[in-house]
């Protein structure tokens, strides 16, 4: 089981890549823009593959070629190193 993030250094190289903490909430999230609806949705998919093998899915939101991502672990009422995880691969991901 996740456990609650207690290493906040973590969160650094993430937000060096363009993640941001959400405002009243234990959560980060970022905005990917990929040159079309085709492209984002591919990634979204290939997101989808690696979060069902995780057992840890993002929140998200996609109007044509903007994806809009929050990333929290609900078993502990915030972040965990679940969300670093996937944050990295979806960065990696998107190129």
């Amino acid at each position: 089981m996740a456990e609650k993030l207690t290493d906040r250094t973590m969160l650094d190289p993430l937000k060096d890549a363009g993640w941001s903490m959400v405002e009243g909430r234990d959560a980060i999230t970022k905005e990917f823009v990929f040159e079309n609806f085709v492209e984002a949705f591919g990634w979204m998919t290939r997101v989808a593959l690696v979060a069902e093998k995780m057992g840890h899915h993002p929140e998200w939101f996609n109007v044509y070629k903007t994806v809009s991502v929050t990333l929290s672990t609900h078993d502990v009422g915030g972040l965990s190193e679940l969300d670093v995880r996937l944050a990295k691969r979806m960065d990696a991901l998107a190129g």
